[in-house]
C-alpha cells in the first residue's frame, strides 16, 4: 500500500505550527523544512559579524539575529536569514511580531551543504522584496564576503573582498565590513 502524501500547509497553519516548535523550519509552498545546526565556524561568523555591527548601527537601524523570521510575501517564503537589519519603521506580519516584512539588508553566512541555495533560489526570493536593498554573503569556509547592492534599475551590484586587510562598505546602513575583523579568531577547518 502506499502512502498518502503528506497535505500543504496554509501560510497560517506554518505559523501556529512554528510558533510552537522547539526548533526553527522554514516554509514554501506548502511545505516545513527543518533546519539543521551549524558548524563552529557559521556560528563564530554571525557571533562575531552582529558584533561588529552593534558596534556601527545608529537608530533609525536596528539588527536582528537569526531567530527572527522574514517573510517573502510574493513568494511565500518564510525564512530566518543569520542576521537582517530595517531602518526606519518595522513592519510585523501580525501583532506578535516575530515575522518581518521589511528588510533592508540580509546577511548569511554560507554552509557548504547551503551556499548554492544562498546564492541562486534564495537571492531570486529576497530580490524579490523591495525593501531589501543589500545582500551580503559570508563564507565559512575561506576568507571571503560578496556583497550584491540593489541599483535604481534593479539590477544588483556585487563588489567582493577575498583578502583579509580589505574593508566592504556597506552604504544603505553606514557601516564598514572589515574581513580581519570579520574573521578574528575564526576556525575556518
Amino acid at each position: 500500500m502506499a502512502a498518502l502524501p503528506n497535505p500543504l500547509l496554509t501560510a497560517q497553519q506554518y505559523l501556529e505550527i512554528e510558533r510552537r516548535a522547539e526548533t526553527k523550519s522554514e516554509f514554501l509552498n506548502g511545505e516545513m523544512f527543518a533546519m539543521a545546526g551549524a558548524r563552529s565556524a557559521h556560528n563564530d561568523l554571525v557571533w562575531r559579524l552582529i558584533g561588529l555591527l552593534s558596534r556601527q548601527l545608529r537608530p533609525p537601524c536596528l539588527g536582528h539575529p537569526s531567530d527572527m523570521r522574514v517573510r517573502i510575501a510574493s513568494t511565500g517564503l518564510d525564512t530566518y536569514p543569520d542576521v537582517s537589519v530595517v531602518c526606519g519603521e518595522r513592519m510585523f506580519l501580525d501583532g506578535t511580531r516575530d515575522t518581518l516584512l521589511n528588510p533592508n539588508v540580509i546577511f548569511e553566512v554560507l554552509s557548504p551543504s547551503t551556499e548554492g541555495y544562498d546564492r541562486g533560489r534564495k537571492f531570486e526570493h529576497y530580490a524579490s522584496v523591495p525593501s531589501i536593498n543589500t545582500y551580503v554573503l559570508i563564507a565559512s569556509d575561506r576568507f571571503h564576503v560578496d556583497v550584491f547592492v540593489r541599483q535604481p534599475d534593479n539590477r544588483w551590484l556585487l563588489s567582493s573582498a577575498s583578502e583579509l586587510h580589505e574593508t566592504l562598505e556597506l552604504k544603505s546602513i553606514r557601516c564598514q565590513l572589515s574581513l580581519a575583523e570579520l574573521y578574528d579568531g575564526v576556525d575556518l577547518t
